[in-house]
């Protein structure tokens, strides 16, 4: 559904090639993507008759085991920072799908399985080296230009081009206790209250999704199963193996599900257990919100829509937040949503042109159906090509933001993004 035609791609091979690129559009008045892994479900990576700042071959990592740091260059992919890292027990909060770019989730907020422990991704940076509008290159951090550092937790893209993180890691794996459990959708309902009951109780070391779906054909889910609806809830739990089993026996036990594939696994395989699901050359149309309770109402909406999903690709995914991203707050970071407790994304996925406007009309219908029970905030890295819903990612530090976007880049260069629109 992207289908942009840039003018020019730079593939910057380190800073100077950056400063090169962006000068030069500005020169020319040429509008600017900035591309570091394309996992962008808005395709602002991408832009019609303008120059793409192309940062995939800026690939480096480097891991300081005795600090517990790492600097990590813009283009790299969250299975790389993860292969690094992992060689010496370590990692960072980082998201779900391991062929996600650092830059996008990280100035995004970013979450995922350890982030009820340790936080969002923004919340363990350390600092950043940025390629401003002007063409400086400025590091940020909570020393050196603070209100930069602010922006770049969240923010978004707004403010110049990242070249360089630095992040805080935590002692983690080599093997986890992770995996899913299959139940079947009729037991939605039952299975959703008794999730409820069991996440309000879990402790952070415990992170537990839940997705709506048909089977997809794995060895462990019984083959007469296979395409079929089902509930599926993918459960994670950060520490000793055995505090875990014990952790997580609860949710084991509820209702009878189809598969139990609850065991140890290598982190970095099980960061990259979920990339299958991401259908190559399909059509993606994604709608969020985020949760504060997961109330009847909800529960009774997600049955209701569950039953008619357009397509055997699509999903109705629930997130577990909270822990540690709730205890940082509101104006501490760019990123306001602080109380969620819960958020939902709709992942639709079809590949027949031709059923555009119905698998987007179910997206929107069912993202409708969810709005009062919602807090009207939505995750900047969820919102797809529409606009306008800035005010809803950036919340009460939007004018905050404004005032950053005004002193950094008052032209506006930095404008394919949830955009912050200087105060000129």
């Amino acid at each position: 559904m992207i289908d942009r035609r840039p003018a020019l791609i730079a593939q910057c091979a380190g800073v100077a090639d950056v400063i090169a690129a962006g000068n030069f559009a500005r020169e020319q008045g040429m509008p600017v993507a900035v591309k570091g892994a394309g996992h962008n479900i808005a395709g602002n990576a991408i832009v019609d008759d303008g120059l793409v700042i192309d940062l995939s071959p800026m690939k480096s990592v480097r891991i300081d085991p005795e600090a517990k740091t790492a600097l990590v260059e813009p283009g790299v992919i969250l299975a790389e920072f993860d292969h690094e890292a992992q060689a010496f027990g370590l990692a960072t909060p980082v998201g779900y799908n391991s062929t996600t770019g650092i830059s996008g989730l990280t100035l995004g907020g970013g979450f995922g399985w350890l982030s009820r422990r340790y936080g969002l991704t923004a919340d363990n940076l350390r600092g950043a080296d940025v390629v401003t509008a002007d063409g400086r290159l400025v590091h940020a951090s909570e020393e050196k230009n603070a209100d930069l550092f602010w922006g770049l937790r969240g923010g978004g893209g707004n403010f110049g081009v990242v070249t360089s993180f630095e992040f805080n890691l935590h002692e983690v794996g080599p093997e986890v206790l992770s995996g899913l459990l299959v139940h079947p959708f009729s037991d939605t309902a039952e299975v959703m209250e008794a999730y409820r009951a069991f996440v309000a109780e879990a402790p952070d070391e415990v992170t537990a999704w839940m997705v709506i779906r048909h089977a997809p054909p794995l060895p462990f889910i019984p083959e007469e199963w296979h395409g079929e609806k089902v509930l599926v809830i993918a459960v994670y739990y950060d520490g000793a193996m055995t505090d875990g089993e014990v952790a997580l026996q609860p949710l084991r036990e509820i209702g009878t599900p189809i598969a139990d594939a609850i065991g140890p696994h290598p982190y970095a395989g099980w960061q990259q257990g979920f990339d299958g699901l991401l259908t190559p050359g399909a059509r993606n149309y994604w709608k969020s919100h985020n949760f504060v309770e997961f109330t009847d109402g909800m529960i009774d909406i997600f049955v209701e829509y569950g039953e008619s999903l357009p397509t055997p690709e699509s999903e109705i995914a629930i997130a577990q937040l909270g822990g540690a991203i709730n205890d940082v707050p509101v104006d501490a970071t760019a990123y306001p949503h602080r109380n969620a407790k819960f958020l939902m994304n709709l992942h639709t996925r079809w590949t027949d042109p031709d059923r555009d406007d119905e698998c987007i009309a179910w997206t929107r219908e069912l993202h409708e159906a969810m709005t009062p029970h919602a807090t009207g905030g939505v995750y900047v890295n969820f919102i797809s090509e529409e606009v306008g819903e800035e005010r809803a990612a950036y919340r009460e530090n939007y004018d905050r933001l404004v005032e950053l976007k005004q002193k950094y880049d008052p032209n506006n260069l930095f404008h394919l993004n949830q955009n912050v629109a200087p105060a000129a």
